[in-house]
């Protein structure tokens, strides 16, 4: 079979188009429940410095959408769930089926970290028949660690009965899982579908074939963390094309529709959050756009080079810089701000950069009701005297 030949650029252009940040599709109509599907699974994270994760998420491609808006397109009217995709991750409640062979695949095992009690699993099955969706600490499973190994029985019962689908994360209020029975919470079409597993898999990779837009085998497994001989077992049935992409080591599959339209448009200038799905496959953010991030949240503060939640700056399709965001009354702080060499080379590229750094930091402040924007650190350190940061700039 010949291979479509492509450039590293277009590749880049092709993921940027098929993550919504590149021309109107992200913006298009449908809002945060057709990005939602589109993107196929949205990452879930405890850490909340301008916002939560998902909230990120959406802000990025759509712009200063209300953060409630945000919370009850997720969590509103049993159109979502929460499940192991891409790590804790909120999905469509269409991929409900499309996840059977990971909770066969639990079940199969019969525990995650802890052999799992049965009294405690038929005594939360009771209380959700009967008292309906409930919290852990209603349940009787908080712990004040809240570590794995410090699980109580009742949380050790509720989080298996999750990973085997008899219970749904349906909401997070307080950043606390309220759980539903399956019966009761997925919709009965979809609780009646019982794809065997090549047929999950086949749905997956496709979906993460049109969500990279281009990936190897590699990306297509880390978007629903599969693994790769299960991408291999069933890369031919899905409808993704072999390409070639230069400079890349190892054979990739593209999206035939991403390949039909050259990308075209305007390029999001926006922060993004580390987890959200643009770059959260650290191998593949390198590969596409030559960008090397870690989180550093977990890392001792003298030890972080870029800062605790630093967010990747994109403009103009590429990613220029990481901002390490924080909020002192309504001001939006950037501790730090780390600029790539190459995005300030020039004078003209270092003028291109600040005015996309001006402008995605006042965008940022507007959202989150921030009447003002400081800089406390900026590399390389003699550019912040040139950084414009009035409001009209």
């Amino acid at each position: 079979m010949s291979h479509v030949e492509l450039t590293a650029d277009e590749v880049r252009r092709l993921q940027l188009r098929a993550q919504g940040l590149l021309g109107a599709a992200g913006r298009r109509g449908g809002g945060v429940p057709a990005l939602l599907e589109h993107l196929g699974a949205v990452q879930l994270d405890t850490i909340s410095v301008l916002a939560r994760s998902h909230e990120l998420v959406p802000y990025s491609r759509l712009g200063a959408v209300g953060r409630a808006t945000v919370e009850d397109a997720y969590w509103g009217g049993g159109a979502t769930f929460e499940y192991w995709a891409h790590a804790a991750s909120i999905l469509p409640i269409s991929e409900w089926p499309s996840f059977a062979f990971r909770r066969r695949a639990y079940r199969a095992r019969g525990l995650r970290w802890h052999k799992v009690p049965d009294g405690p699993r038929e005594e939360i099955l009771g209380r959700l028949r009967t008292d309906g969706p409930l919290t852990t600490k209603e349940l009787g499973g908080a712990k004040a660690g809240g570590d794995w190994w410090q699980w109580s029985d009742a949380k050790i019962a509720i989080e298996w009965l999750l990973d085997i689908g008899e219970v749904v994360c349906v909401q997070r209020v307080g950043w606390r899982r309220v759980y539903d029975l399956a019966e009761r919470a997925v919709p009965e079409e979809l609780l009646a579908q019982d794809p065997d597993d090549q047929a999950c898999l086949t749905r997956l990779v496709s979906h993460a074939g049109r969500a990279l837009g281009v990936g190897t085998r590699a990306d297509l497994a880390d978007y629903f963390r599969l693994r790769g001989d299960q991408v291999a077992s069933v890369i031919d049935a899905t409808e993704l094309v072999p390409v070639r992409v230069h400079g890349w080591k190892h054979p990739a599959w593209a999206d035939p529709e991403a390949l039909a339209a050259p990308p075209r448009g305007r390029h999001a200038t926006t922060l993004l959050s580390p987890f959200d799905s643009l770059v959260w496959d650290r191998a593949r953010t390198s590969r596409v756009f030559g960008f090397d991030h870690r989180l550093e949240a977990y890392v001792p503060k003298a030890k972080r080079v870029h800062g605790y939640f630093a967010m990747p700056l994109l403009a103009g399709g590429r990613l220029l810089g990481r901002v390490d965001p924080a909020r002192e009354g309504k001001t939006l702080i950037a501790r730090q701000v780390s600029l790539e060499p190459w995005a300030t080379a020039t004078p003209a590229r270092t003028e291109t950069t600040l005015q996309a750094l001006s402008t995605a930091l006042w965008q940022a402040a507007t959202w989150v009701a921030c009447d003002n924007v400081r800089v406390e650190r900026l590399d390389p350190p003699h550019l912040l005297p040139a950084l414009n940061l009035s409001a009209a700039s």
